[in-house]
């Protein structure tokens, strides 16, 4: 009889992350994969076509939690799975990154005697500020099983009092999606659409709260990337929540009436891959961007205080800047007045994470 894997999802991200495992299930012929769709928030790119491309199935159940306060999120994601669980007897939840039905749904699976594992265990920024700290922590001190894609991931856990014998470093299973679909992406060329050169524009995103809420903050980075402008084109793919509050600050029409900026509206993912590989540099606050631009050996300038990834830095092409405009542009000098260099590829990160994920669960299951 085969084994049921609940395989939890609650946006964007997680599906991108969940993709690699669907090309690697049927070499498990005792395990199926359910896939489960929280629907945390509205995806603005979420369509047949995101699905088609990822060779992701339709999800088995949706849903649809919607927005909410942190507390109402996780309380309804937490009564919703819990009838799921009851109902199916999964013989596992596997849980990814760090949204609030991760937390949820890892929770409840507990509680339902159901074992966990955590896809991406380990990371910590370290600042408990960050709701995503919080689901982290809560989530890994709970999993029967933290698969980790960095050696100072299962450093921490250990520190932490976490079983060795319950910690495995796999890889990263978002490089596996980005390694599957990088030539797809290249055939797109999708920055050439928008009469950019190859390495010679520079891409931006931003949507923390952080950075987008504040508009002392907010002021402080559209007039950076206006004097990046200067001298370097800037293509910037806009969050809907940022540029909801570039319109409510006045912001918007500054960026977009400038000759060399271009707004985009919420691209496809080879689109995006594609605008990311053919980059001079990246200047983002995004976690997985962080992670694709040291894969593909592509300068980042991360735009928080902290990061929870930190072989990034240690390994990659990443560096930590901030919000201060001073630090910000002299990085971008340093980056384009100078050859980038080629940092080695993170170990594991060679785009089989999701294969020894699935082997290990098929042997812990049996």
């Amino acid at each position: 009889m085969k084994k049921t894997i609940f395989i939890v999802a609650a946006a964007r991200p997680n599906f991108i992350k969940i993709a690699p495992f669907y090309k690697h299930i049927s070499k498990f012929p005792d395990l199926t994969l359910f896939l489960i769709h929280t629907g945390q928030h509205y995806d603005y790119n979420m369509s047949d076509t995101f699905f088609n491309t990822l060779d992701i199935p339709t999800p088995d159940v949706h849903l649809n939690i919607g927005s909410g306060s942190h507390a109402e999120q996780m309380g309804k994601t937490m009564i919703a799975f819990e009838q799921l669980c009851l109902k199916h007897q999964p013989c596992m939840v596997l849980v990814f990154g760090d949204v609030n039905a991760t937390a949820a749904c890892a929770i409840t699976a507990k509680k339902c005697l159901i074992p966990v594992a955590h896809v991406e265990a380990g990371l910590r920024s370290f600042d408990r500020e960050m709701p995503e700290e919080i689901n982290r922590i809560l989530t890994d001190s709970i999993s029967d099983i933290l698969y980790t894609t960095a050696e100072d991931a299962q450093a921490q856990l250990l520190k932490e009092g976490i079983p060795k014998a319950n910690i495995l470093f796999v890889g990263n299973v978002m490089i596996d999606t980005l390694f599957h679909h990088l030539d797809q992406s290249e055939s797109t060329h999708f920055y050439e659409t928008l009469n950019l050169k190859k390495k010679e524009y520079s891409m931006i995103t931003l949507h923390r709260p952080s950075n987008v809420d504040n508009p002392s903050i907010l002021h402080d980075l559209v007039n950076v990337f206006i004097d990046i402008a200067t001298f370097l084109p800037v293509v910037f793919s806009v969050h809907p929540r940022t540029k909801k509050q570039l319109q409510s600050f006045d912001f918007y029409e500054k960026l977009n009436q400038h000759p060399n900026i271009t707004l985009l509206e919420p691209i496809g993912y080879l689109e995006n891959i594609n605008l990311v590989a053919n980059s001079r540099l990246v200047l983002t606050d995004s976690g997985g961007l962080q992670e694709e631009t040291t894969a593909l050996n592509i300068p980042c300038l991360t735009l928080r205080r902290n990061t929870e990834r930190p072989v990034t830095i240690s390994h990659g092409s990443n560096r930590l800047v901030g919000v201060t405009p001073k630090r910000i542009l002299k990085e971008i000098h340093q980056i384009i007045d100078h050859t980038s260099p080629k940092y080695p590829t993170p170990s594991l990160w060679d785009g089989q994470a999701s294969h020894r994920i699935l082997k290990h669960l098929n042997t812990w299951l049996n």
